[in-house]
């Protein structure tokens, strides 16, 4: 495979932590409702006409639905505590990313100057495309404010995945561009026929947020779920 400006970048390891006071509290309920039960049924026992007792197949039935909701609310404390486990994973791996860089859907570019010590200028920026399927080419064209195509690269025999680009700012007549905001399109194609590429900006973590709608990272872009991550610089 053949790239131009695409480089490899680590993603952020999760942590695996375990919470288990839903699971308790969850016993106890499982605990409480079986209680409940067999307290009616030896009620119902000891109140039952002695010229008519209850009828053995009825025993069982009453038995049956007692081990039936046992088993339901097993299972629901196990969903539970995996659910519990699985939000705490992702909190802990969230709260990891504060202060990185990430990729996430969107076709925006920030390019920023530097300048070293001795004077020398240099631009650079950050953005990606992710690939549904293996593509034999790949074509990015970077358009600045008023829309005009300032730099076009290229990728070819590109396999599925994402990638992230770098921008020096440097444009297809050799020229600089100037630091600020600019745009950009992907097109792709296998064997003639066009794929869906997805474009990809960066976003910088700044703070973490749980709620109801579950783990939320908050960026210079927006808030976004950790499966809106793309990749992690």
């Amino acid at each position: 495979m053949t790239v131009s400006g695409v480089f490899d970048t680590p993603v952020a390891a999760p942590v695996n932590t375990t919470n288990t006071s839903s699971t308790s509290t969850t016993t106890d309920a499982t605990q409480a409702d079986q209680d409940k039960f067999m307290k009616l049924l030896v009620t119902q026992l000891q109140n039952q006409d002695p010229l008519s007792p209850m009828d053995n197949a009825a025993m069982t039935s009453q038995l049956a639905q007692l081990s039936t909701v046992t088993g339901i609310n097993k299972v629901n404390a196990t969903l539970e505590s995996l659910r519990t486990d699985i939000a705490s994973s992702q909190s802990s791996s969230a709260i990891n990313l504060i202060g990185k860089g990430v990729l996430v859907e969107g076709k925006g570019i920030q390019l920023n100057s530097s300048t070293a010590d001795d004077g020398t200028v240099t631009n650079s920026s950050v953005f990606g495309v992710d690939l549904p399927s293996d593509s034999e080419a790949v074509s990015i064209s970077i358009q600045d404010s008023s829309g005009k195509t300032v730099r076009t690269m290229s990728m070819t025999n590109a396999e599925a995945g994402t990638y992230p680009i770098t921008w020096d700012g440097t444009k297809d007549d050799k020229s600089m561009a100037a630091a600020g905001n600019y745009t950009f399109t992907v097109t792709a194609t296998t064997a003639g026929s066009a794929l869906t590429a997805t474009p990809l900006q960066l976003a910088a973590v700044a703070s973490v947020s749980t709620g109801s709608g579950g783990v939320k990272l908050n960026t210079s872009l927006g808030h976004f779920a950790m499966s809106d991550i793309k990749e992690v610089l």
